[in-house]
């Protein structure tokens, strides 16, 4: 019986020990994997704050470009901030925090989408520059070219002529953009917006010839689509008669005048709109503004 006892303790022992050994793998093993996947996790944020840290640099990139469009520099300040908020909190997210992480990647996705249509603006703005730079170039050269020849006296002539009309222009030289709900009140939801006013200002120039002028506006939907468009509604512009959403007539006398002019919406959508100011035959001003949420 003793030795029957014995064979029993030990075959208890020797079973005691497998169990223990075989929880101690087990336990190794689900140790390693939750180290990979942490390190998996590790790894992800890593790319996820190098992805902003590159964002942030382009958004310092631009902010060193000479943008001249203050509504523009000021959306990208603010956006600018924004990465630099999201990715200080970033910094201070454990890698395990996965819900976490999955917002900010969202975010991100968010700040590109926005950034994409701002680099659209700077390019057409930055297009634009270049091709004033151009013209005030080659001006420059064919003046020097006249000076230094007296057969391209007509050209100089035709130049100083439309450097005059350039001057006498009217120009708008702000724009202040005001939601307006169906009872003509401020609001700032997108959802209950029924009507823009458009707060503007056109700048004293004495050489502009005074009197009655026909102002017209067009307002451009992110779309590219033309708001208020009616087929009757047409003024002349560069040999050509284009469509606008609203017109108003104007006293002007060479002092600055400060006006205000409305437009109706139907459903309004988020993103960026276009209002564009035309006067004598000329754009007198054009100006981006963001419907949002």
């Amino acid at each position: 019986m003793t030795e029957q006892k014995n064979k029993q303790i030990w075959f208890l022992i020797v079973l005691l020990v497998a169990v223990i050994v075989g929880l101690v793998a087990w336990n190794m093993t689900q140790r390693n994997e939750l180290n990979e996947i942490l390190e998996q996790m590790t790894i992800e944020k890593e790319e996820l704050q190098e992805e902003y840290e590159d964002l942030a640099i382009q958004f310092d990139g631009y902010q060193q470009m000479d943008i001249r469009n203050d509504s523009l520099q000021d959306l990208l300040s603010r956006e600018q901030q924004r990465v630099q908020d999201l990715l200080e909190e970033l910094r201070h997210t454990k890698a395990s925090n996965a819900r976490k992480i999955a917002e900010l990647k969202k975010e991100l996705a968010t700040v590109r989408t926005v950034m994409k249509d701002y680099v659209r603006q700077i390019d057409s703005l930055n297009a634009t520059n270049a091709r004033l730079t151009a013209e005030n170039q080659q001006y420059r050269a064919e003046n020097q070219q006249v000076k230094e020849q007296n057969s391209q006296l007509e050209i100089v002539n035709s130049q100083l002529a439309e450097t005059v009309t350039r001057a006498s222009m009217m120009e708008v030289t702000a724009c202040t953009v005001t939601m307006l709900n169906k009872n003509d009140h401020k609001t700032r939801m997108v959802s209950h917006l029924r009507k823009l006013q458009f707060d503007f200002i056109i700048a004293k120039n004495i050489t502009c010839t005074p009197g009655l002028k026909d102002l017209y506006v067009r307002v451009m939907d992110p779309n590219g689509n033309l708001i208020g468009e009616d087929e009757e509604h047409l003024f002349a512009f560069e040999s050509d008669e284009i469509p606008y959403s609203l017109t108003q007539q104007i006293e002007y006398t060479g002092e600055a005048y400060e006006g205000t002019c409305y437009q109706a919406l139907g459903k309004a959508v988020d993103g960026f709109y276009t209002i564009d100011f035309f006067c004598d035959g000329n754009m007198i001003g054009s100006f981006p503004f963001q419907l949002k949420k």
